[in-house]
């Protein structure tokens, strides 16, 4: 069994699914490994993605099993009819997954396959004809600039202890000053720190640097000043109330409290800290390919969504720099 299976078995095998795992035969389960160790090598896909995309096949192959009434096998995965695969996506249909999920199961299954075709092992067209769930548009859901400054203001003032209130604020800070994930921003080292830039370890393991205005420098130092433990300059510099790496759950909590406290909408959290800083740049005249750097997109496509959030800036542009406008 590889690193990488022996690392996820904990969370992937306890699926509420019968005998999921065992539904692969022996001899499959040596593919299975070696297209994870690509995803990891080759792909770069981050833990979580990584850890779902095994899960999801791993689902698969218990759907299977039951379906077709034995371990899968190789043979067994090149006899599969698009209907075998209509009939998974319907049975997690039933089980009360979500369009999205759905989506991601589907690609899941088109790359473990598409990696056996490659091998020459599998060549499986009934996976081909298989269209994906349509997904809801849905568009991030920013503050306002004044909403994001009440917000980091009252943070420093509902807390008893004065470090812990420096604390989040600096975390909050960081997501909307920056544009940070709360995951990375919570996964930040001293080590990372450099004048007015920070390093950040973003999806996928990929690195970028990121510049950091005065009003964050100013919150993170505040908060180095007051922090009483001692952390080295390797370890993740936000710590929790017993001195443990802080847990991304307290910081949700906190959102939690300014959105009771300053009346603001469900769709208020550390993530639309992260929106508001793209939304408000490109407001700000930002342009698409360094807010793009900025949040570590790996595509300029994820980052276009905020176009059409802030379309009275676009036409603004517009009508100032067409001759005829």
């Amino acid at each position: 069994m590889s690193v990488i299976r022996e690392s996820l078995s904990r969370s992937i095998y306890p699926i509420p699914m019968t005998d999921a795992a065992f539904a692969i035969a022996n001899s499959l389960k040596p593919h299975v490994d070696a297209w994870l160790e690509h995803l990891t090598s080759a792909r770069r896909l981050s833990p979580k993605t990584l850890e779902a995309y095994a899960g999801d096949v791993t689902m698969l192959m218990g759907f299977l099993g039951n379906h077709l009434g034995g371990p899968v096998t190789l043979q067994a995965l090149k006899d599969l009819r698009a209907g075998d695969f209509r009939a998974f996506m319907a049975a997690r249909r039933q089980a009360g997954v979500g369009a999205r999920t759905l989506s991601r199961q589907l690609s899941a299954m088109r790359s473990f396959f598409a990696y056996l075709e490659r091998e020459g092992l599998v060549k499986s067209e009934a996976l081909s004809v298989i269209r994906g769930p349509k997904l809801p548009k849905s568009l991030p859901k920013p503050l306002t600039p004044e909403q994001a400054r009440q917000a980091l203001a009252l943070t420093g003032e509902m807390e008893e202890a004065p470090w812990i209130a420096a604390r989040d604020v600096a975390v909050l800070s960081l997501c909307y000053g920056a544009g940070l994930r709360i995951s990375e921003a919570l996964g930040l080292c001293r080590a990372d720190l450099s004048g007015e830039v920070i390093r950040v370890t973003g999806k996928g393991g990929r690195t970028r640097l990121v510049p950091l205005i005065a009003p964050v420098r100013q919150a993170i130092e505040t908060f180095l000043e007051q922090c009483p433990f001692a952390v080295s300059a390797g370890e993740p510099m936000f710590r929790g109330a017993r001195g443990g790496v802080l847990s991304p759950r307290l910081i949700q909590k906190r959102v939690e409290q300014l959105r009771s406290a300053l009346g603001l909408p469900a769709s208020a959290t550390p993530h639309a800290l992260r929106h508001s800083f793209a939304t408000h740049l490109l407001g700000r005249g930002g342009d698409l390919r360094t807010i793009q750097e900025l949040l570590g997109h790996a595509s300029l496509s994820s980052t276009q969504i905020y176009t059409r959030i802030d379309t009275d800036h676009l036409l603004e542009i517009y009508r100032k720099a067409h001759p005829r406008a």
